[in-house]
C-alpha cells in the first residue's frame, strides 16, 4: 500500500478500514491558490446575506465552510457555482478574474457541486446518468462505451467502486453520492464543492466517503465541505472557515481548533456540546410501549414490519436509522396520525391504538414533528395562536364561546421569554421566523403541557448550533422530571451524547435495542445497514 494511502485512512471518523484502490497521478501544483472570492456581497430582501466575504481554495486542501444557518455559506457557494449573482465583488480562477453566470459556466471553470438531494434519474443506469446531458462525439449515437470506461477509470483511482450498469434505483444512499462525485469529475471539476455530504450516510459510508476525498486531496482536487458535523471537519479538513451573520470571522487551520473554539466562532459566545450526565437517574414505569405495530406508507407499502419497543419514566429512547426506513411513519403511528394496520399501541398503561389525535395529546402525549414547517406550525398565524394552537378550546384560555386574549398574551409572552424565541412581537407571523426559533416555538407549546410522553422525530435537523445546544439542554432536564422520550435522529452523534438506550430501524423493523454505554458508532452503524455484527 503507498504511504499517502495509509496516511489518508489514518484520518478516517469512525475507525473502518476501506479496501484499497488504484491511484493515479496529476500534475498539479499542489497548495497553490485555485480559486480566490474576494469582497462577495449578496443582498435579498431584508437581509445582508454575503458582507464583504472573502474566501479562497487552494489546491489539495479541504476547505471546510461552517456557519449558523442564515450566516451566509451556503448563498457564497451558490454564488461560486453561478446559482446567485454577486453583487459586487470578484472571482478568480488561479489569479485571473472570471464571470460565473450559470452552472454551465462554474463547470466550464472546472467547478463542481454536490448538493444534499442527489439530482439523478432513477430508471436511467449510471453509465447513462453520468452521461446525461453531455454531448456525444458521434451523434446521433451515443459515447456510453466511452462513458462507461471512463467510470471505470475514476473508479478505480479514487476507490469509487461503483457497477456502471447498475440502474440508479437499485443503489445505496451512499452508492448514489459517488455517482454524483462520478458525474462531476467526468465533467473534468478541479474544485468540487458538498454541501452536507455526509447528512444521510451511515458511520462506515462516511469513513469511504473520506478515503475518496482524501484521494482526491492527494491528487491536487480542491474540496470545499460544508458541514455542521464539527467531529468530521476536524478529521478531515485542512482549514476552516467560520461566517457569522453573512460577515467573515476567520480562517484558521484545522490543526489549531478545537470543537469548543469552533463553537464559539460560529455563535460568538461559549457553546456547551457535551450535554450527557455522569450522574443516572432512576427510571420509572413504561410509559410508552408498542408491540407488533405494522403500519403502511402513502403508497400502500408495508413501512412498519411488527416493531416493538418501550419508552420508561425519566429515560431517552433514541432510535437511529438512514432516512426513509420508517422513522417517519413510526413517529406518525404514536401520534396518531397514521392508521396501525396490526398490534397495538400503549401509553401509561392504556390502550390508544384507536385514540384520536386530541385524545392522546389530552392525555399526556407530546409530539415535535420532523417537518416543523408543513406539520408542527401554521405558518400564517401569529406566534401566539401558535402557542396555543392545542389547547386554545380548553378552559385555560377561552370561556366556551370566546378566547381569553389577554390570558393568551401574558402566557405566550412568558413562554417566549422562557423559551428565548426570538421575535419581534408575540403577534409576529411565525414563518418570519429562523427554524431554530421556530423549533423553539414548538418545543414551548409541547413541553408548557408537562407531558407524560415526548415523541421528539429530527428536532435538530437544519438549525443551527446555538438552538441545538437549548434543544439538548430542555430534553435533558425533562428527562430528569420523569418524561419518556422517544428520540428519533439520523445524528448518531447526537444519539449518542441524549440517549439512555438506543433502538436501530431497518426496513422498518428493529434490528435491536443496545444500552448507550455498551455500543460503538460502528456498531450502529452496521445495524444501520441491515448488518447484525453478531451474525456476521
Amino acid at each position: 500500500m503507498p504511504t499517502g494511502r495509509r496516511r489518508i485512512e489514518d484520518q478516517i471518523v469512525y475507525g473502518i478500514s476501506r479496501p484499497t484502490g488504484g491511484h493515479r497521478a496529476v500534475n498539479f501544483r499542489l497548495n497553490a491558490p485555485y480559486v480566490q472570492m474576494y469582497g462577495i456581497v449578496k443582498r435579498f430582501p431584508g437581509v445582508l446575506a454575503c458582507d464583504h466575504v472573502d474566501f479562497d481554495v487552494r489546491r489539495g486542501e479541504l476547505h471546510a465552510l461552517l456557519g449558523e444557518n442564515g450566516a451566509g455559506k451556503s448563498t457564497l457557494m451558490r454564488i461560486l457555482y453561478g446559482l446567485y449573482q454577486p453583487e459586487d465583488g470578484r472571482i478568480l480562477r488561479d489569479g485571473a478574474e472570471v464571470t460565473i453566470q450559470s452552472p454551465t459556466d462554474a463547470i466550464r471553470q472546472g467547478i463542481g457541486m454536490i448538493h444534499q438531494h442527489f439530482m439523478l434519474v432513477d430508471t436511467l443506469t449510471v453509465t447513462e446518468n453520468v452521461a446525461l446531458g453531455l454531448k456525444s462525439s458521434r451523434e446521433p449515437l451515443l459515447d456510453l462505451d466511452r462513458v462507461e470506461d471512463g467510470i471505470r477509470e475514476l473508479s478505480e483511482a479514487y476507490g469509487l467502486q461503483i457497477d456502471p450498469r447498475a440502474p440508479v434505483w437499485t443503489l445505496s444512499v451512499g452508492e448514489r453520492q459517488r455517482v454524483e462525485i462520478m458525474k462531476a469529475l467526468y465533467r473534468g471539476a478541479a474544485l468540487l464543492i458538498l454541501d452536507e455530504p455526509t447528512a444521510v450516510l451511515t458511520p462506515q459510508e462516511v469513513d469511504e466517503l473520506f478515503v475518496t476525498l482524501g484521494y482526491m486531496k492527494e491528487n491536487g482536487y480542491s474540496l470545499v465541505l460544508i458541514s455542521h458535523k464539527l467531529q468530521e471537519i476536524l478529521a478531515i479538513s485542512d482549514r476552516i472557515t467560520v461566517l457569522r451573520e453573512g460577515r467573515l470571522v476567520g480562517t484558521v487551520p484545522t490543526g489549531e481548533m478545537s470543537r469548543q473554539e469552533l463553537a464559539r466562532m460560529m455563535v460568538g459566545r461559549d457553546v456547551m456540546l457535551e450535554r450527557t450526565r455522569e450522574d443516572e437517574i432512576d427510571v420509572g414505569d413504561v410509559k410508552l410501549h408498542l408491540k407488533d405495530v405494522v403500519a403502511h406508507d402513502v403508497t400502500g407499502q408495508p413501512a412498519l414490519r411488527g416493531v416493538s419497543l418501550s419508552v420508561q419514566a425519566g429515560e431517552i429512547l433514541g432510535v437511529a436509522g438512514i432516512s426513509g426506513n420508517g422513522q417517519r411513519e413510526l413517529a406518525e403511528v404514536i401520534a396518531g396520525l397514521r392508521p396501525v394496520a396490526g398490534g397495538s399501541v400503549e401509553m401509561d398503561g392504556a390502550p390508544i391504538t384507536d385514540w384520536t389525535t386530541a385524545r392522546r395529546t389530552e392525555s399526556g402525549l407530546a409530539y415535535i414533528p420532523e417537518e416543523r414547517m408543513h406539520d408542527g406550525i401554521v405558518r400564517d398565524f401569529a406566534v401566539s395562536e401558535n402557542l396555543v394552537l392545542q389547547e386554545h378550546t380548553s378552559d385555560k384560555f377561552s370561556n366556551g364561546i370566546f378566547l381569553a386574549f389577554d390570558y393568551i398574551a401574558r402566557y405566550s409572552r412568558q413562554l417566549v421569554q422562557d423559551f428565548y424565541i426570538k421575535t419581534p412581537d408575540i403577534r409576529t407571523m411565525t414563518r418570519n421566523l429562523s427554524g431554530g426559533n421556530i423549533q423553539r416555538l414548538i418545543l414551548a407549546r409541547e413541553l408548557s403541557r408537562r407531558p407524560k410522553v415526548l415523541v421528539a422525530a429530527q428536532p435538530t435537523r437544519g438549525i443551527d448550533i446555538g438552538a441545538i445546544e437549548y434543544i439538548y439542554q430542555q430534553l435533558l432536564e425533562q428527562r430528569d422530571t420523569g418524561m419518556a422520550t422517544l428520540l428519533i435522529s439520523e445524528d448518531l452523534d447526537e444519539l449518542l451524547a441524549l440517549c439512555d438506550r438506543i433502538a436501530v430501524i431497518y426496513e422498518g423493523q428493529i434490528m435491536d435495542t443496545l444500552n448507550r454505554e455498551e455500543t460503538t458508532a460502528e456498531e450502529l452503524g452496521l445495524l444501520m445497514a441491515g448488518v447484525h455484527p453478531q451474525k456476521q
